[in-house]
């Protein structure tokens, strides 16, 4: 890394905290206007982050604007790991008590939209400014992951992502000139959708301070809650309907939005990606609502709509639940737990595989099979429509596999430091998913995070990083090519 490298790399930091010390006066002044105690503990961080924020930038305004993949690949990295850091300062210096362990793993799953938390017990009777703190957090690591995932994923060429642009992207040395322009289009669209899920939650019964938390949470399928019993304590089916809703907008591709509202083109039917998700979940819906009225004690109408809201809530990695899925038995325990892997489509909110890789390696298998029985036949793989060539296929291929590898490590290392075998694999798949709740009776929908050992959380912590920024591009930042 050369000099030139950290100079847009601290500038892009400093304008980052800047923004997340502006964010934290929200709380403050919330706090403030009701008379709260915790108006001078955000007001002090703010004070903190501003000043370091400030500070980087000034100390580095000289820098070309322009970033390269390889100063990208390092501020993505850091980008995520600072705001966890300072995120975490007001839930670590207030009344709440806890350690720095357990705020930070709270802030890298806010940040991160995750959604596990080490506060549910105590979400009913805490302040104001924190929970409102918290669904901040996750609604700005939302739209730095769409914007991530539309502008950098395609010209990083991570796990095959290079399948996954705008028309107009550029993916050569300078990333992206237009991506201002793209940002301000995601942002209009991210806002747009926030406040029209906010006022819906209002206008059906939701307080305006739970309507404003659960909307910031809704759309960037994150998953943080006010109340402890999550959405569960919100007993009106029209608002859990309209959480699915907003749950399932936020699980399509963005660039669909963009091209609907910006160029006036309709193109939810013609994307695959879009189809698929669709069909998994009017699928799965059906089969899970008939399965629960003829196995549990529940009617045909109150099956679906705990169906349709928990299964959304899950392959959008979102973690909403209403209800602990998990004491239906083995079956619902193995869907929900194997829908944590899926997520749903590339360039939403939501983590998880992702369809558009696994639609492309289930082609590869296919494609596979059909060349074991005709030797000599021609099967070009496409996606949209489009050949897809070998090379990028065995990208896809690579990342999964190396998914899959870093769910086994992660589980053997939760294992190592003591934890039984089911919460050591549901941790490793939620966090690395981040999907948010797991299974089994500590960290599943009806219990949380907070019991674990410290070791544990910094792994979660680690499993919710990786994950997030889809793996390769935090382990390339630790090869030593890279420094060279």
């Amino acid at each position: 890394m050369t000099i030139k490298d950290h100079k847009i790399v601290g500038f892009s930091l400093g304008f980052l905290l800047t923004m997340l010390g502006v964010s934290e006066l929200i709380p403050a002044l919330l706090e403030w206007s009701y008379g709260l105690n915790e108006a001078g503990n955000f007001f002090l961080n703010a004070v903190f982050c501003l000043f370091f924020g400030i500070s980087l930038i000034l100390s580095n305004k000289s820098c070309d604007k322009q970033i390269t993949l390889r100063q990208a690949f390092m501020l993505t990295t850091l980008s995520w790991i600072f705001l966890s850091i300072f995120a975490a300062m007001p839930l670590y210096t207030s009344h709440l008590g806890i350690s720095y362990t357990d705020a930070f793993f709270e802030a890298m799953s806010g940040l991160t939209t995750t959604g596990s938390t080490v506060l549910s017990g105590q979400l009913d009777n805490m302040s104001a400014g924190i929970l409102l703190w918290r669904s901040i957090i996750q609604w700005i690591g939302g739209i730095g992951l769409v914007a991530f995932a539309i502008i950098l994923l395609p010209a990083l060429r991570v796990g095959g992502m290079q399948l996954f642009h705008m028309e107009s992207s550029d993916t050569s040395e300078k990333l992206l000139p237009r991506s201002a322009t793209v940002i301000k289009h995601l942002l209009m669209i991210y806002i747009g959708m926030t406040v029209i899920c906010g006022m819906t939650y209002y206008f059906e019964g939701m307080s305006a301070f739970d309507a404003v938390n659960h909307a910031m949470t809704t759309i960037p399928t994150g998953g943080f809650s006010t109340h402890d019993a999550s959405f569960g304590y919100f007993e009106s089916i029209s608002i859990q309907l309209s959480a699915t809703v907003f749950m399932f907008l936020s699980g399509l591709p963005f660039i669909l939005y963009i091209k609907l509202f910006y160029q006036g083109r309709f193109d939810f039917l013609k994307d695959e990606q879009a189809r698929i998700y669709t069909g998994i979940i009017v699928i799965l819906v059906t089969l899970f609502t008939l399965w629960l009225w003829n196995n549990q004690d529940f009617t045909l109408t109150r099956s679906f709509i705990y169906t349709i809201f928990n299964i959304v809530s899950i392959i959008t990695t979102t973690g909403y639940t209403t209800i602990d899925y998990t004491a239906f038995g083995t079956f619902s325990v193995v869907v929900f737990f194997l829908l944590t892997y899926v997520g749903s489509c590339a360039g939403s909110t939501a983590g998880g595989m992702k369809i558009m890789r696994i639609s492309i390696a289930s082609k590869a298998v296919g494609q596979q099979i059909n060349k074991m029985i005709y030797p000599n036949g021609m099967f070009p793989l496409k996606y949209q429509g489009n050949v897809v060539d070998g090379a990028l296929v065995n990208t896809v291929l690579g990342f999964l596999g190396l998914y899959i590898l870093s769910n086994i490590i992660l589980a053997l290392c939760l294992t190592a430091i003591g934890l039984d075998f089911e919460t050591a694999i549901s941790g490793a798949a939620t966090s690395i998913a981040n999907v948010g709740p797991g299974i089994g009776d500590i960290i599943g929908p009806a219990g949380n995070f907070s019991p674990l050992p410290v070791a544990a959380k910094w792994l979660l912590c680690l499993g919710m990083l990786i994950g997030r920024l889809e793996i390769l591009t935090v382990i390339v930042v630790f090869t030593p090519t890279y420094w060279r």
